[in-house]
């Protein structure tokens, strides 16, 4: 009980961190997290304003079979793609979905964003792949991101928006906070020229030394 009072915690934290971050504007998000040895995520209510959302309001489900664990209270309406992707990513333990304005921006014209900053190749290792439009029913859109994702810890989804996801709730915040924030400064690049992307064994090399030697985990 003690993990999933400390998960629902985390899952409430991460949602008020998408306004704190301007990734959403009004409900236009949405964070979850997964304790697979209890089968249960957590997941933002339905049209809560991020402000009023809590470790006690968060949405319990059991994520085998989709039960809502908690009554009187909606989960968000995302909660299929959740399901899916940690069905069927059983690596991820958070799952961010924003319409933040510059990666979105990338989606509407159905475009990755380009492998051309060494943050790019830090964080994600790779373009920032974009799928087709592909309309919200059932499991549609779940399936499109196992299609089109590559190593990256996130993906476009064409016209819509933004999917990203880590190890845990946190770590999926911040990939859509860096996903957000390489998209603009791609985009500002794009009005003054033709960026140049990085070749792939040069972005191995970033990614490899962000991931495996920067930070205090190895210390």
């Amino acid at each position: 009980m003690a993990d999933l009072e400390l998960l629902s915690a985390e899952v409430a934290k991460a949602n008020k961190a998408l306004p704190l971050a301007r990734l959403v504007t009004m409900h236009s998000g949405n964070a979850s997290g997964y304790s697979p040895e209890d089968d249960i995520l957590f997941i933002k209510p339905s049209g809560m304003d991020y402000d009023e959302i809590t470790p006690e309001n968060v949405v319990p489900v059991r994520v085998s079979s989709g039960e809502v664990l908690a009554q009187g209270v909606r989960p968000s309406v995302d909660l299929p793609h959740h399901l899916f992707l940690y069905r069927n990513m059983p690596e991820i333990r958070g799952v961010i979905h924003t319409h933040s304005n510059f990666a979105t921006a990338f989606a509407a014209v159905g475009k990755p964003v380009p492998l051309v900053l060494t943050a790019i190749a830090d964080e994600f290792g790779a373009e920032i792949p974009c799928t087709p439009y592909v309309d919200n029913e059932g499991e549609h859109i779940g399936e499109a991101i196992l299609k089109y994702k590559n190593r990256a810890p996130a993906i476009l989804l064409g016209n819509h928006g933004v999917f990203a996801w880590g190890k845990s709730p946190r770590d999926a915040v911040k990939a859509a906070v860096m996903i957000e924030d390489v998209a603009k400064t791609v985009w500002l690049a794009m009005q003054i020229g033709k960026p140049h992307e990085i070749p792939p064994e040069e972005a191995e090399k970033w990614y490899d030394r962000y991931h495996n030697r920067y930070g205090q985990s190895q210390v």
